[in-house]
């Protein structure tokens, strides 16, 4: 039967010689040979049509193994305002292309949602947020949280008013929302879509929020103006999204209610740090905590278990998913605790999926441990290779948090991960990987072309990040096939890879 979708082979190892002989010829490699091949590799590059993205990455390349280089942290600004005042309009207007979802119903856009925008060569995240309403329940009080998390999480706020309306009872409450944050606030005045309707944008000052602004997010009217105005303002680097650097190494303890997270924080602490109750989500904000493991310090962060489905979670369980996310943001590693006598739910996986989008370092602990049966155990094994053969690179950690039985088989599972989340890789030994890789095993041909890579780098670490140009796409069982002989030649243990591909056409004489 036809399908649109290539055919995307993983190359079966039998295919491969062994991952000792490619370790042992890549270490065999004269490094001073493979820094000139990289070096006439990347000059190749100025054939082809680069910008200034592709720029900051390859100048931001060290061959140091032990830099931690982050890319910049994009400045953040948010949007806010109540529903239906033309907030993902906005968004759309500033972006340039319609991302967004528009429609006239009130209340379309649920969650944050973030894009990377970019204003007179200044790049920015771009957050868009559900309408904010007060005092609301179910989904609406989801989106009035996420909204509150946005501007916590923000450099500035562009606050969204519809002139035509005017001020309602609650714009007044965001505004107080937004005075007690303390955040450079902008005001636009939208749906002005002439000179006509300007006197309702006036009437905005009322507000307390400075002057209005005047836009039309529909015709594009002013928005060109009031973005020369916040871009101008916002920081070089964010502030609330930078990352923290030394100190004890950040672990987030996440997983599900009840499994038992408050009970392993409070043995690694050696005391009742952390109220433990049989009574499912006791837990409701992050605990920070300063614990000695091993012969190290350690900073554990003890979250609020998350609910299966965030947006139908009722009043402090929001606030709980949303606050572990955050711990996410701040943490380096973590640790994600699954319960032995229950099935690997939904739940367990997504948990780890939001580990994964994070980036961060994963380390995978199965508490419960002594209360193992042998039928449960043979269960088990299955769950584990069906359900987590995504993550099968995380190492696993048997543990009971309860008695505190093999806890100290958590410190060298936690520094293997962090080890590997730091990992550098030279830019000539990366360039010799990926030769010998394409030449053992060209990409496919596709539509009588196939793609070549013409250069590669870890543009970061935190986590191993790499960028690949090449002349064409590459086909996804190409790049997973990459990244898993990365793994097996290079280790990455308890780090997710991420690969990025520049796809890059040669300049036109």
């Amino acid at each position: 039967m036809a399908t649109d979708q290539p055919n995307t082979p993983d190359f079966d190892d039998e295919q491969l010689e062994t991952d000792d002989e490619l370790a042992s010829r890549l270490g065999e490699l004269d490094d001073d040979l493979v820094t000139q091949r990289a070096a006439a590799l990347r000059a190749g590059l100025e054939d082809y049509d680069l910008d200034e993205e592709d720029l900051e990455v390859l100048d931001a390349a060290t061959d140091d193994p032990d830099a931690i280089i982050y890319l910049p942290a994009l400045p953040v600004l948010a949007i806010v305002g109540r529903p239906n005042v033309g907030k993902s309009a906005l968004v759309n207007r500033i972006l340039g292309r319609r991302e967004a979802v528009v429609e006239d119903t009130p209340g379309v856009t649920r969650d944050r949602v973030s894009y990377r925008a970019e204003w007179n060569n200044r790049f920015f995240t771009l957050v868009d947020t559900g309408g904010w309403e007060p005092d609301a329940k179910g989904i609406n009080a989801s989106v009035a949280a996420q909204a509150e998390v946005a501007i916590d999480l923000a450099d500035a706020v562009l606050f969204v008013v519809d002139a035509n309306v005017g001020a309602t009872s609650t714009d007044e409450h965001v505004v107080r929302l937004l005075r007690k944050a303390g955040k450079p606030v902008y005001l636009a005045a939208n749906k002005v879509d002439d000179v006509r309707q300007e006197p309702g944008a006036s009437a905005l000052w009322s507000l307390g929020l400075g002057e209005p602004y005047p836009v039309s997010a529909l015709h594009g009217r002013g928005v060109a103006d009031l973005l020369d105005l916040v871009v101008g303002k916002l920081p070089l680097e964010s502030a609330v999204a930078k990352n923290e650097v030394g100190g004890p190494r950040r672990v987030a303890i996440l997983g599900r209610p009840n499994v038992g997270k408050s009970s392993l924080l409070n043995k690694a602490a050696g005391e009742e740090r952390v109220v433990v109750n049989e009574l499912a989500g006791t837990t409701r904000d992050p605990v920070d905590e300063q614990v000695e493991l091993g012969g190290k310090v350690w900073r554990f962060v003890d979250t609020a278990g998350i609910r299966r489905r965030v947006h139908l979670a009722q009043g402090a369980d929001f606030y709980a998913s949303l606050r572990t996310s955050a711990a996410l943001e701040k943490a380096e590693v973590a640790v994600v605790l699954l319960d032995v006598s229950a099935p690997i739910s939904e739940q367990d996986v997504r948990i780890i999926d939001l580990v994964l989008e994070s980036g961060r370092a994963l380390v995978l602990a199965f508490n419960k441990w002594d209360l193992l049966e042998d039928e449960r155990r043979r269960y088990l094994e299955r769950e584990i290779e069906q359900d987590l053969a995504h993550v099968s690179w995380a190492p696993r950690v048997n543990i009971s948090a309860r008695t505190g039985r093999h806890l100290e088989k958590l410190v060298p599972a936690l520094e293997t991960a962090l080890d590997s989340w730091d990992t550098r890789i030279p830019t000539g030994k990366f360039n010799a990987f990926l030769a010998e890789l394409t030449a053992a095993h060209p990409h496919p041909v596709r539509g009588g072309k196939q793609p070549r890579i013409l250069f590669g780098t870890q543009a970061s670490s935190r986590p191993p990040t790499f960028v690949v140009f090449t002349t064409g796409f590459l086909d996804p069982g190409y790049r997973r096939y990459i990244t898993r002989r990365l793994r097996e030649v290079y280790g990455f243990e308890g780090t997710p890879i991420t690969l990025n591909m520049r796809v890059r056409e040669k300049r036109k004489r």
